[in-house]
């Protein structure tokens, strides 16, 4: 009895070339390195530049133009600083020129030529005006506005009030201080 051997799994035929038999689905295949920034990294640095240059020419150009004629006369919203007011020294505030005059426990104030004495603790408010904010050029907030000043008492040679500034529309800190000269001193109360 001859017993021969059949192979039923013939053997793979033998090419010149190699022929590699695995699962390339999980390799990936190099790519070439990308030099430089991409067209989308270009146009997001571009547009974030011009947002800042546009923030800081907007900042950089605030102004405030007070008039004496205010349209309303209600004032919702009100900020409160301490401020120091040399004494004898003319003080403009909008377009109010405020001087003060120091005598132990009084001051004499003159708020556009008007005079009027006050005690520690007296109130002196300052007739409504009209402010418009621009920036750029632009008009960007127009609100009324009404300052108060409570006379707090003398430090030195400065008259030290807290300074209500009232406004018929909310108005961000920063553009109400554009209205208060910054050898004032102002403090947020």
């Amino acid at each position: 009895m001859v017993h021969s051997t059949i192979n039923i799994f013939p053997r793979p035929p033998s090419f010149p070339w190699k022929i590699l038999w695995r699962n390339d689905s999980t390799q990936s295949t190099p790519q070439p390195e990308k030099k430089g920034w991409g067209l989308g990294t270009k146009i997001l640095l571009l547009l974030i530049v011009i947002v800042v240059v546009v923030s800081l020419l907007a900042v950089i150009t605030i102004s405030v133009a007070v008039l004496n004629q205010p349209t309303g006369s209600s004032f919702p919203y009100t900020t409160t600083y301490r401020v120091s007011l040399p004494d004898g020294e003319t003080v403009t505030i909008g377009n109010s020129k405020i001087l003060v005059l120091t005598m132990g426990n009084e001051v004499d104030t003159s708020v556009d030529g008007s005079k009027e004495r006050l005690a520690i603790g007296q109130e002196r408010t300052i007739s409504a005006r009209y402010a418009r904010i621009s920036a750029i050029g632009t008009p960007v907030i127009d609100t009324d506005f009404q300052i108060v000043l409570k006379y707090i008492g003398s430090s030195g040679n400065n008259a030290l009030f807290d300074m209500k500034i009232m406004t018929s529309r909310q108005i961000p800190e920063i553009l109400i201080r554009q209205l208060i000269p910054p050898g004032m001193g102002a403090q947020p109360i």
